[in-house]
């Protein structure tokens, strides 16, 4: 049994790669890995460490958050980019939504969890349910955050090669190809829960997001007031993270000389990282130079101004690249 999307024309043509992975996504999916064990050993020592962080605040997460099934609406963590954002949504969800969806939620089920009585008596208390999220993040997917960002970047620049030279076609056969199969004009989909159903996304398209915790199973949705979504794994993440944190640390012993005497060895350094990693985030930056994100950031804005690298935005991210003079620089540099 599967669950089938239809695709038109039109979705094809609106199919969008997710810059990058989500944070309290990469949380949910990991709520349900700490749940269910039959996942492969890889993920067994960052249960181990994550066992660490567990408290009894964060037990009703687990509670909306089950292994199998669906999780209650209002905990949705899939639509913002930022913990921030999604916090402060989950923090102003109106008193009737959290009940209607509890209602919804809870429909069939025999037992109710004891949290769920009381945020249908009392739908402030989502604001604890919050901050539960933000403790949960804390210990369980900051501490790896940045390496997840470096393999899900690594992931997506395959991705988008792919698109380029084979179309859309390829890159829905390769996302995932053991639990999801492109048989033209439908993806079938195997979950986690067996779910046999026909959704026809009706010309809104697909967003793909990319996953290192979803490493087998898709997460999926289709809103009815937004874009239908599924997770895939990030192919090859531990090598794509280890060729990552070889590169920069060639970057760090290997700047020329010549460079360091011109620019000093921060910058020299930040300036080598915007070139290896072109449209890095500034935290990306920070991450790869082994800086602060404001130390990372001061330099960029020098060498930026000095006309060696640019700086463009994609909605809300800052991205950095090489400008022909930087490119210029590096060949001399590596040719004196």
């Amino acid at each position: 049994m599967t669950l089938r999307l239809h695709f038109t024309a039109q979705d094809l043509s609106r199919i969008r790669l997710a810059e990058g992975a989500r944070p309290l996504l990469e949380l949910s999916i990991g709520i349900r890995l700490l749940q269910e064990r039959t996942y492969p050993v890889r993920f067994d020592a960052w249960r181990q460490r994550a066992a660490g962080h567990l408290r009894p605040r964060l037990g009703p997460l687990f509670d909306f958050i089950p292994a199998l099934g669906s999780s209650v609406d209002f905990l949705d963590m899939s639509g913002a980019e930022s913990l921030e954002t999604s916090l402060e949504q989950m923090r102003s969800i109106p008193a009737r939504r959290v009940v209607e969806d509890l209602e919804q939620w809870v429909a069939g089920r025999e037992d109710l969890p004891r949290y769920a009585r009381q945020l249908r008596d009392d739908p402030s208390l989502v604001r604890h349910l919050a901050q539960a999220v933000q403790d949960a993040h804390q210990g369980f997917i900051a501490p790896y955050w940045p390496r997840i960002e470096q393999a899900a970047s690594a992931d997506r620049t395959v991705r988008i090669q792919q698109l380029a030279e084979d179309g859309v076609e390829r890159l829905l056969r390769e996302l995932n190809p053991r639990y999801l199969t492109w048989e033209p004009p439908v993806l079938h989909v195997t979950t986690a829960s067996g779910r046999d159903d026909d959704v026809h996304l009706g010309g809104r398209g697909l967003l793909l997001i990319p996953s290192v915790f979803g490493a087998h199973y898709p997460a999926y949705d289709y809103p009815d007031d937004g874009q239908p979504w599924i997770t895939f794994p990030v192919r090859d993440s531990a090598h794509a993270v280890a060729a990552t944190a070889g590169s920069t640390a060639r970057t760090l012993t290997d700047a020329p000389a010549s460079l360091r005497a011109l620019l000093g060895r921060t910058r020299a350094i930040v300036l080598l990282v915007i070139a290896e990693h072109p449209a890095c985030t500034t935290s990306q930056l920070a991450t790869y130079a082994r800086t602060s994100p404001a130390s990372a950031s001061e330099h960029a804005t020098v060498l930026r101004n000095a006309g060696l690298t640019t700086l463009t935005r994609h909605g809300k991210r800052v991205l950095h690249a090489l400008s022909p003079a930087g490119q210029a620089l590096l060949s001399s540099a590596a040719e004196a």
